[in-house]
């Protein structure tokens, strides 16, 4: 079994790519019984605050109409297991949830939340808070068990297999945070990296314009379309968000 996460480590921090990253590690949770995954990241939390969800790092397997009513109705917002995960690091049982109905003191908000999973058959399973460097970043991931099993169930694979389970998603969440997410809708030119990372380095717009033998008004240009594709105001804010979506200084594939 070592020799096998091992492999499993190995394989997972040689990865070239987060969709390569993804997949490994979606057969490999559902070899322990989870076989839905959601996982999200972001850099611009202001304590509960999460930021624009436009900035979030979200990955998952979880089938397209739960996702788009997730998050595109602001479900997560209340969701019981995010709030922990805001307040706390580690691993948390679901068994939590149960105890909360149980006893009467789950807000209706997050009983809201609660029972949209069930209609999803999102019944058991554990949440991962990955511990923070910085204040404004925060990670976790839900590990949602196959319909099958019961909390019951998970509780027995947990205690079986849980610290190989936490090491494997701490190293997913450690290795995620070095390779670059491909939002659209947050993504740039390969001219608007150059020019950001030109100013990183400390040129002026008439330097890049002469490094790049374009006119400054053309750099002024790429610089702008950063600024809009990146939502912020500022080119010093554009080169910290695009350092922060590891956009910047990427190896091209």
């Amino acid at each position: 079994m070592k020799d096998a996460i091992l492999r499993t480590l190995n394989s997972m921090t040689n990865a070239g790519s987060l969709e390569e990253l993804w997949s490994q590690h979606v057969i490999k949770m559902e070899e322990y019984g989870f076989d839905r995954l959601l996982y999200g990241y972001t850099n611009f939390r202001v304590d509960l605050n999460l930021g624009d969800p436009e900035d979030f790092v979200i990955l998952s397997n979880q089938e397209r109409a739960y996702l788009d009513r997730f998050f595109g109705e602001r479900m997560f917002l209340n969701g019981p297991m995010i709030q922990w995960a805001l307040e706390n690091d580690g691993a948390c049982s679901w068994q939590l949830l149960h105890d909360q109905v149980a006893a009467g003191n789950m807000p209706e908000e997050q009983r809201q939340v609660l029972e949209f999973n069930r209609e999803f058959q999102v019944n058991a399973g554990y949440t991962i808070s990955f511990k923070s460097v910085s204040l404004r970043s925060k990670g976790a991931i839900g590990l949602v068990a196959k319909p099958s099993l019961s909390q019951q169930d998970v509780e027995g694979i947990w205690a079986e297999h849980g610290d190989d389970i936490l090491l494997l998603n701490n190293v997913l969440h450690l290795k995620i945070l070095n390779l670059p997410y491909s939002n659209p809708k947050r993504a740039l030119t390969k001219r608007q990296r150059e020019v950001l990372e030109w100013v990183s380095d400390g040129k002026t717009i008439q330097d890049i314009a002469t490094l790049l033998s374009r006119t400054p008004a053309t750099v002024e240009k790429h610089l702008r379309l950063a600024r809009e594709s990146l939502g912020v105001e500022t080119t010093p804010q554009a080169v910290a968000k695009a350092s922060l979506l590891n956009q910047m200084f990427t190896i091209e594939s």
